[in-house]
């Protein structure tokens, strides 16, 4: 069987390899504490999964409209026009299962062979990855440690030129946990609405947020008919395995992206959907515990790697990631994401794995319990000794 040539185009995301290697380490009898993939280790909130329930035994066990049902777009619609403070509209949304295929079908709908797109580095690796599947050019906006994993903004419009056909952000961000400004996302406003650039806004964890209020590009004068929102309810409901995200963008774009969803996955599952609407419209209590243990947790894990010798960690604003800088260990990201796992039973993540300019750093995720990130941090530190 021979494969299409851009299946070679085609990345990973690395936390699931380190998962499945981890996995086959404790298969072997070792104790592996999981610090590798992004997933809250809570459980979905009971009054979500009851609606499920109640949707499975109402009939939501059939095919739906592509886009959505229709009270799900609604839902979703008048959420983010409270979050946003924008006029959405129903028609504007689009669900899908999971996050990432508004991911993967912006990218399809928007960008050609020859065009280029600028996303963020350090950045969730499948920004670069579909980018170049489709034959585009993946431009690289460097994140830096000393500016809060934030951008240059002097940089951000050196890299934009005619052939700059989308630009991809991400806040708050993974891997770093960095946070974008206002006045960082009025410089991207200004060249999106200067040039006619749409920019693919990725706001999974826009409400796992420790200082401040959550701004989002969408928001900012003249950007709706610009911004493609990116959301879901993975990261904030504990709904990764239930596979529910959507997307909020301009009609004529949803319309296409409709007719993607028809294409591949025909529809979202219905009792999911379902799910979704008691997540938006139901009690808080759970998801406001669970942002509370994340920032309990934030501080261990900071304050812990800061004591280990050669690590150097920035306090993250927002989602549930550190990125420590392990520079001053002597020894490069790959090498460490092994040495993290076979000596000292950690699963972490190579910083290189989101990029060129996340070499130099491992990325943790604390959606793990207290005892669990103490006993990875005193592990660490014995390993480091050994160095």
């Amino acid at each position: 069987m021979q494969l299409a040539d851009r299946m070679n185009r085609l990345g990973t995301e690395s936390a699931f390899e380190v998962l499945a290697r981890a996995k086959a380490l404790e298969a072997q009898g070792r104790e592996i504490v999981h610090l590798e993939i992004g997933e809250p280790d809570f459980d979905t909130p009971p009054h979500i999964i009851e609606a499920a329930i109640k949707a499975l035994r109402d009939g939501y066990t059939h095919y739906t409209p592509s886009a959505g049902l229709p009270v799900v777009r609604q839902t979703i619609a008048e959420h983010v026009s409270r979050s946003r403070g924008v006029d959405v509209r129903p028609e504007q949304v689009v669900v899908t299962p999971g996050a990432k295929p508004i991911m993967f079908f912006t990218i399809l709908a928007l960008l050609q062979p020859g065009d280029e797109a600028i996303y963020p580095d350090p950045g969730f690796p499948i920004y670069r990855s579909m980018i170049n599947f489709v034959g585009a050019k993946p431009v690289p906006l460097p994140l830096r440690e000393d500016k809060d994993f934030r951008f240059d903004p002097a940089e951000f419009r050196s890299l934009v030129n005619d052939r700059t056909k989308l630009i991809i952000i991400n806040t708050p961000q993974n891997p770093t946990g960095g946070v974008l400004t206002k006045s960082d996302l009025e410089a991207i406003a200004d060249v999106a609405r200067e040039r006619n650039i749409p920019v693919l806004s990725d706001e999974v964890y826009e409400q796992i947020l420790y200082e401040g209020e959550h701004v989002s590009l969408m928001s900012l004068p003249d950007m709706l008919p610009h911004t493609i929102l990116l959301d879901g309810f993975s990261k904030t409901y504990a709904m990764t395995g239930w596979r529910l995200g959507y997307g909020v963008m301009p009609l004529p774009l949803a319309e296409q992206m409709t007719r993607l969803m028809t294409n591949s996955n025909s529809c979202t599952s219905a009792s999911t959907q379902m799910a979704g609407v008691a997540a938006l419209t139901g009690p808080r209590g759970e998801v406001n515990q669970m942002i509370a243990a994340f920032r309990e947790r934030r501080d261990v894990i900071v304050s812990g790697l800061n004591q280990i010798p050669g690590f150097r960690c920035a306090n993250p604003a927002g989602a549930f990631y550190v990125f420590p800088n392990i520079e001053g260990t002597g020894r490069g990201s790959k090498e460490m994401e092994n040495l993290l796992l076979d000596k000292a039973g950690v699963a972490a993540l190579s910083g290189s794995g989101f990029g060129v300019h996340g070499d130099g750093y491992v990325r943790f995720s604390y959606a793990n319990s207290i005892p669990n990130i103490k006993k990875a941090l005193e592990r660490i530190r014995e390993m480091v000794d050994t160095l």
